[in-house]
């Protein structure tokens, strides 16, 4: 997440919040582990911290939200924020809650038509999902949804770890899976040369959701830019205010 988080960085310098200098950030990692992440967003509700920027993340975002006292809430999500429960509407979201949607979920049947376009005869396509992330479901369904459309069979793999990774990639060339879209996850973005390692060692040609995984080797990605929303997150809290103020601001994911 190296790349996001310098994105981060020289947006708020760009806004006149220079770290260590008018700005003190307190950074909080999950590590893939979901369930820490209602304690993270405690510790920093705890520290009295001046905004949390949770993400990208929509199990971040969530327990942010539930931890929060009123401390204001940046989130940076792939899906709708109202169907999530982040914010009452996009037009009147009310609460303490504001942020980004990249909309990665709604992409899900242009990068099945984007495999298909490549590999015309793949008649197998697989999923690789982590089920603890807050939009695994929903992406299966609309997974599902896009392969059927096309006439293909599909499969889901699950993995919710490093280990359970190479067991989904064993299972998926076992089963002689022609093609593979990789869900949009921080713990898989965070493992992305694992996978894209392993993708190209079981010859499984995979389309990915950010460019980090090409830039490691992967085959192709389609979606929005993480950089840009990761930017955007960085200044939508600090709107209107003419000069920077001593604060300190909590991160994490």
């Amino acid at each position: 997440m190296a790349p996001y988080l310098a994105a981060f960085l020289r947006a708020l310098a760009e806004a006149g919040y220079v770290e260590n200098k008018n700005v003190a950030i307190e950074y909080r990692y999950a590590e893939g582990q979901y369930d820490r992440l209602p304690l993270l967003a405690a510790d920093l509700v705890r520290r009295q911290v001046a905004v949390i920027i949770a993400g990208p993340n929509e199990n971040a975002a969530r327990a942010a939200i539930a931890a929060s006292n009123g401390t204001p809430i940046v989130f940076n999500v792939t899906d709708d924020p109202v169907k999530l429960g982040l914010v009452a509407s996009l037009s009147r979201p009310g609460g303490n809650a504001t942020g980004v949607n990249s909309f990665m979920s709604e992409l899900v049947a242009k990068r099945l038509g984007l495999l298909r376009e490549l590999l015309p005869a793949a008649a197998r396509v697989g999923a690789l999902v982590n089920p603890n992330a807050a939009t695994a479901e929903d992406f299966v369904k609309d997974f599902a949804v896009a392969a059927s459309t096309l006439g293909v069979q599909f499969q889901i793999a699950r993995a919710r770890d490093s280990g359970e990774i190479e067991v989904a990639f064993a299972m998926l060339a076992r089963n002689k899976t022609d093609a593979l879209m990789v869900a949009p996850d921080t713990f898989f973005a965070s493992r992305n040369v694992q996978i894209v390692t392993l993708a190209t060692r079981h010859a499984i040609p995979t389309i990915y959701t950010v460019r980090a995984y090409v830039e490691h080797g992967g085959l192709m990605s389609y979606g929005p830019s993480r950089m840009r929303s990761s930017r955007f997150s960085a200044t939508r809290r600090l709107r209107g205010r003419s000069r920077p103020a001593r604060s300190r601001a909590g991160r994490y994911r």
